[in-house]
C-alpha cells in the first residue's frame, strides 16, 4: 500500500465517519470520530476469523503508518500553529505565571509521581518492570495533549479564564514534556553514567529556549513579509511556509518544534499582527484556511488514534494495568497541580475548584501515543502502548463527554459563591 492509497483510504474513512457523527452521535468531532474508528476497529477484530481481509486490510493500513512521524513530524506543526493563531495571547499574558509553572514544574513532578506510583502498582499485579521505563511512561503520558484539549474544550462550555489556563499549558507543556521524555529515554538507552546534569541542562535550554527564540524570529519574519504586500493568496501561503519550513528548520536546529509554532502562531494571531500586516480579507481568508487545515488534520489524527486499536495487545495483566493506570494519572495531574495553583490562588483570583477542573479537563492524546511507540522493544514497549492506549482512549471518550457537565457545576458553585467565572 504506497503513501497515496494509505492518504486516500485515511480522508474517506474521516470524511465517513465525520459523517456518522455529524449524522447520528453529535458529539464533539475527536470523540465521536476516534469512538467510531476504536468500533470499527473492535469489529474488524471479530470477525477477522470470519473474513481474514478485512482484518489483513486495516493490519496493513495501520502496520504502514508510522504514527509517531506521522504526528510529531507532520501534523502537530499545523494544528499547534492553528490553535495558537486563535489564542487569546493579551488573556494568555494574565495567566502567564500559572501556566509556566504548569508546564513545566507540574509536568516534571507529574512524571515522577507517575512513575513512583505505576511502578508499585505493576509491581503489585506481577509485572516486574524497571523503575526507569515506569518514568519513561509517566513522561510520556504527563503533558496535557495540545490537539486533544483544542479538539474538545471549543465544545465544551468552558469558562474563557479556564479554557486559557488548560488550553495554554497544553500548547507549551508538550515540548517541556518531549525534553523529559528524551532525557529519561536517553539514560533508558545509553545509561545514567552516559548522561550529567550538565547534558541535561544544555539539552533543556537548547530544546526550549531554542524553539522560542525561533518561533519569534518566525514570526517577525511573517510580519515583515506580510506587512509588504496586500495579496491574501501569497500571505496565506507565507504563513504555510512558515509552518512547515520553521518546523523543518526546528528538526534541523535540534530545537522544539512545537514551541517554535506556537510562539509564531501567538505572534501571527495577536491584534497587533493582524492590524499592522494583514487587511481584512487577507485576516478573513487566513482564518478561515486555518480553520479548515485544523478540523482537516484533527479529523485523519482521531480516526488513526481509533485504528490503532488493531495493533494493541490484549494481554489481561496489560489491561488491567492499563485500568489501574487512569486514577494514578489522574490523581498525580491533580498533585502536581496543587502547588502551583495554592501559589497564584489569591493573586489571581483562583477558584477552589480549579484543580479538579484542571485536572479532568487535561486530555491526553495522540503524543502519548506516539511517543509510546517510539520505545524500543528493551524498554517494555509492549505494556506501555497498551497502557498508554487505555488511559488516552479514557481520557478523550469519558474526560471529554463529561467535562462540559463538570464545567456547569463548576460555574453554578462559582454564581454561588459570588465569584465570575469568566
Amino acid at each position: 500500500m504506497d503513501i497515496l492509497n494509505i492518504a486516500t483510504t485515511l480522508i474517506v474513512l474521516a470524511a465517513f465517519f465525520g459523517y456518522l457523527n455529524a449524522r447520528f452521535l453529535k458529539f464533539p468531532d475527536a470523540i465521536g470520530l476516534m469512538l467510531i474508528a476504536i468500533v470499527l476497529s473492535a469489529v474488524t477484530i471479530m470477525v477477522g476469523s470470519v473474513f481474514p481481509d478485512i482484518l489483513e486490510f486495516e493490519k496493513e493500513l495501520v502496520t504502514k503508518i508510522d504514527f509517531k512521524e506521522v504526528l510529531l513530524d507532520g501534523f502537530l506543526s499545523i494544528i499547534l500553529f492553528a490553535g495558537a493563531l486563535h489564542t487569546d495571547l493579551e488573556l494568555l499574558r494574565t495567566m502567564r505565571g500559572p501556566i509556566l509553572m504548569f508546564a513545566t514544574l507540574g509536568v516534571l513532578l507529574s512524571t515522577f509521581l507517575v512513575g513512583g506510583m505505576t511502578f508499585v502498582g505493576f509491581q503489585w499485579l506481577g509485572l516486574d518492570i524497571p523503575f526507569i521505563h515506569c518514568l519513561l511512561f509517566g513522561a510520556l503520558i504527563s503533558p496535557t495533549d495540545p490537539i486533544a484539549v483544542l479538539g474538545i474544550l471549543k465544545n465544551a462550555g468552558v469558562s474563557k479564564v479556564l479554557e486559557i489556563k488548560i488550553v495554554g499549558e497544553s500548547l507549551f507543556n508538550d515540548g517541556v514534556g518531549v525534553v523529559i521524555f528524551m532525557t529519561i529515554f536517553s539514560v533508558a538507552h545509553l545509561g545514567s553514567g552516559e548522561m550529567n546534569s550538565g547534558n541535561i541542562a544544555l539539552l533543556f535550554f537548547e530544546e526550549v529556549g531554542g524553539g522560542i527564540l525561533l518561533g519569534l524570529g518566525l514570526g517577525y519574519f511573517a510580519y515583515f513579509l506580510m506587512k509588504s504586500i496586500d495579496n491574501y493568496q501569497v500571505e496565506v501561503l507565507i504563513t504555510l511556509a512558515i509552518v512547515l519550513g520553521g518546523y523543518w528548520l526546528a528538526r534541523h536546529l535540534h530545537f522544539s518544534g512545537p514551541l517554535a509554532m506556537v510562539v509564531a502562531g501567538l505572534m501571527i494571531g495577536h491584534e497587533r499582527f493582524r492590524s499592522g500586516g494583514m487587511s481584512g480579507i487577507t485576516e478573513t481568508y487566513i482564518d478561515k484556511f486555518w480553520e479548515l487545515l485544523d478540523l482537516s488534520f484533527n479529523a485523519i489524527l482521531f480516526v488513526l488514534i481509533g485504528l490503532e486499536l488493531i495493533i494493541i495487545s490484549l494481554n489481561g495483566q496489560y489491561l488491567l494495568a492499563g485500568l489501574l493506570a487512569i486514577p494514578i494519572v489522574l490523581l498525580a495531574r491533580y498533585m502536581a497541580l496543587f502547588f502551583p495553583i495554592r501559589l497564584f490562588k489569591k493573586r489571581l483570583g483562583l477558584a477552589p475548584q480549579t484543580g479538579i477542573m484542571m485536572t479532568w479537563g487535561g486530555l491526553r492524546g495522540g503524543i502519548s501515543i506516539a511517543l509510546a511507540l517510539s520505545l524500543t522493544a528493551s524498554m517494555s514497549r509492549e505494556l506501555l502502548i497498551t497502557v498508554s492506549y487505555i488511559v488516552v482512549v479514557f481520557s478523550i471518550i469519558v474526560q471529554g463527554l463529561s467535562v462540559g457537565r463538570l464545567a456547569k457545576r463548576y460555574r453554578k458553585s462559582l454564581e454561588a459563591a459570588g465569584q465570575s467565572s469568566d
